[in-house]
């Protein structure tokens, strides 16, 4: 069995002085460096815990994981199968709730793929395709809760 590692920095960039001598006293800022790659990522907390909304937040880059890993499956198994994705776009969604102790999990995540394929004798063979893509994904395959696809696919020119 392969074992695969990433590695990833991270930096809190939110001291304003005082540390965390109170809830208010610093701001949620941080920036994540991966090695090698050429920009770093702009993070705070959510909006809703003092965080700056301009910012990258952890529960935004969960859900886009989601995505992302989806898609890229997606993509292999249409290639594998002789599908011409001619575009992809996502509009995920997830849902986390807040507990009792101030923690909180996310419920449930749903990505709202948008494809259009060029081969109109494929259309059910590639709504088919998430499935498999859903079983496959890395991200999916490490959740606990339950993630929903909605595809929408269209032909190309049509």
């Amino acid at each position: 069995m392969k074992t695969h590692h990433y590695k990833t920095e991270i930096s809190w960039t939110g001291n304003l002085g005082k540390g965390t001598a109170d809830y208010t006293s610093y701001k949620r800022d941080h920036v994540v460096t991966i090695n090698g790659k050429s920009d770093p990522i702009n993070m705070a907390s959510d909006p809703a815990f003092r965080g700056d909304p301009t910012r990258y937040n952890p529960e935004e880059l969960l859900v886009i994981s989601l995505s992302s890993c989806h898609m890229l499956w997606y993509l292999h198994l249409c290639a594998i199968n002789d599908i011409i994705v001619t575009t992809y776009e996502d509009a995920a969604e997830g849902t986390m709730e807040e507990i009792s102790n101030g923690g909180g999990r996310f419920t449930s995540v749903t990505l709202h793929p948008k494809i259009t394929i060029a081969n109109v004798d494929k259309v059910d063979l590639a709504f088919s395709l998430h499935e498999k893509a859903h079983e496959l994904c890395f991200i999916a395959n490490s959740c606990n809760f339950p993630i929903h696809h909605q595809p929408n696919i269209s032909i190309e020119d049509e």
